[in-house]
């Protein structure tokens, strides 16, 4: 056991005037198995690269371990998996490789595959079981989970319970609770390490907010009580003063020694309560700094003339001749939020992308019956997302089956991939046919940063990329909204939000998201994707 010692960290990037962080002190245990949760753009990855020595900065960082990154760059994906592996870990026995793999549920003949030819779920199992067999060293994870289904995750999160010694950033917060035993949490004021899973945290958090809250609460009326008596009393002094130089009354003169006093008196108990009133006002300023402001989100999903939306009939999706799931016999319905289900590579996105042919199609084949004046209107199904639909229409997922999509339809697509995102915001709103003012202020509300406006989007983080989509569709009138893994990379408190949202305003959905708590809290019906062996 050794300390990972913070004093007085100071940074902020280069060119830039607001400071990451700022006289920040803590110490860390590398026996710990430390959850770091914090808002996108906090800083959670930049921490992991100072530790990591990739920036400069002012401060302290004292450590007698080395420090391990996940996941690693694989130039060369063509090359066998366990030729990459044994760079990572080169004092490993294969033997202990195998085993490590195991116990991931990885098979070892990927230790002969291409590297390419792993699944990305594949992919982060190998890497992971490589860096702990790296002796001595502190591996920091970040974000693991994106590319794990369900069943991965769960695995995961066990194989990490039995290790120590790492630094794991997730937003998941079912597998933060199956691994971690302190929460190294990035707040608006500060950072703070504390035992526990995320759970324990998280209720810890929100009673210190709800006892600072009341705090507050009550020294705002002490303030506002003081205020008054400080008034009143100077107000009393004020008038007491000006009898020093009143008229004689009954052939007495005024006894200004007396009056001057008495006006002293009270103009120093004015000035008690008006130093009290400042005490309180800076004890009040103290408080509720970290508190994590959630707006609440607004929908406007549209009410569709029938109860039946799509539907699926023995749709199966094929790569090649192999069928990889299905057949599939399911009917989306009005106020019903599905949840597809499966492991990596079973089909459930292709599932969302056939979707999004046949709307796009339907669509298209509508707009060309209406420029022929030979179609009424309200008799196509619209897509929004244009340049996703088009792309999944020209990229066309083979399957056999039948899908059924309801005449004027209006879909909005959240899609997984976010690599095309680029240009300003404004001309992203423009393209997507909503309201710019609406648009950026959904994007506050997540937590965006008015500085990022600015930006081009191809350098935002991927939880920025993913919450502009999610703008997007929140701005978007639609009968049914689909969304690709929506979650990937965006923090706990917009996930809470998002939550609440739907909650809220009960939107016909279909969806693909591993994100256990956000599914049980969401879903109205769970279809399970079978994968083919």
């Amino acid at each position: 056991m050794s300390l990972i010692q913070i004093e007085n960290l100071t940074f902020s990037y280069p060119g830039s005037y607001d400071n990451i962080f700022e006289h920040v002190s803590f110490q860390i245990d590398t026996d710990w198995k430390l959850g770091f949760v914090g808002r996108n753009g906090r800083g959670k990855t930049t921490f992991l690269n100072l530790l990591q020595g990739k920036y400069e900065y002012s401060g302290t960082i004292a450590s007698s371990v080395q420090f391990d990154y996940f996941p690693r760059e694989v130039e060369d994906e063509s090359r066998w998996t366990g030729e990459i592996l044994q760079e990572i870990c080169p004092e490993a026995q294969e033997w202990e490789l195998v085993r490590e793999l195991s116990y991931l549920s990885v098979p070892e003949d990927v230790l002969w595959r291409p590297y390419q030819t792993l699944s990305k779920g594949e992919q982060t199992k190998a890497q992971l079981a490589a860096c702990f067999l790296r002796e001595g060293n502190f591996l920091l994870i970040d974000e693991p989970t994106n590319h794990l289904d369900m069943e991965g995750r769960q695995m995961a999160a066990a194989y990490l319970k039995k290790k120590k010694g790492f630094i794991l950033v997730s937003h998941d917060r079912r597998f933060l609770d199956g691994c971690v035993d302190h929460i190294l949490s990035l707040n608006r004021a500060d950072i703070e390490v504390q035992s526990g899973n995320f759970s324990s945290w998280m209720e810890n958090f929100n009673r210190q907010q709800e006892f600072e809250r009341l705090k507050k609460e009550r020294l705002q009326k002490d303030v506002r009580r003081l205020e008054k008596s400080a008034k009143r009393t100077g107000g009393w002094s004020d008038q007491v003063e000006k009898t020093k130089k009143g008229t004689r009354n009954s052939g007495l003169r005024p006894d200004r020694g007396f009056i001057g006093h008495k006006s002293a008196k009270m103009m120093k108990r004015a000035k008690v309560i008006e130093a009290r009133q400042h005490q309180a006002i800076e004890e009040k300023s103290g408080l509720l700094k970290n508190m994590e402001t959630a707006e609440s989100l607004k929908l406007s999903p549209m009410t569709y003339h029938t109860d039946r939306l799509a539907s699926f009939l023995e749709v199966a999706v094929r790569y090649g001749e192999k069928e990889i799931c299905g057949p599939l016999s399911f009917e989306v319905r009005r106020g019903e939020r599905i949840a597809l289900e499966g492991g990596n590579g079973s089909g459930k996105s292709s599932l969302l992308k056939i979707l999004m042919e046949e709307s796009y199609g339907k669509d298209m084949q509508g707009r060309q019956h209406l420029q022929s004046s030979e179609s009424p209107a309200g008799s196509m199904a619209v897509c929004s997302g244009g340049t996703q639909a088009w792309q999944c229409r020209r990229n066309r997922i083979n399957h056999t089956g039948t899908i059924t999509i309801g005449s004027g339809l209006v879909i909005s697509y959240v899609p997984q991939d976010t690599s095309h995102l680029k240009g300003s915001l404004s001309d992203f709103a423009e393209k997507a046919g909503i309201e710019e003012s609406l648009f950026k202020t959904v994007l506050r509300k997540m937590d965006f940063a008015r500085v990022q406006f600015e930006k081009d989007m191809a350098d935002f983080s991927g939880g920025q990329k993913k919450k502009a989509l999610l703008a997007r569709s929140l701005c978007e009138q639609a009968h049914l909204y689909v969304w690709d893994e929506p979650l990937n990379f965006v923090d706990v408190y917009s996930r809470m939000q998002i939550e609440e949202l739907i909650r809220e305003f009960s939107p016909a959905m279909i969806f693909v998201e591993h994100d256990e708590a956000f599914r049980d809290m969401v879903a109205t019906r769970v279809i399970n994707v079978s994968s083919h062996p």
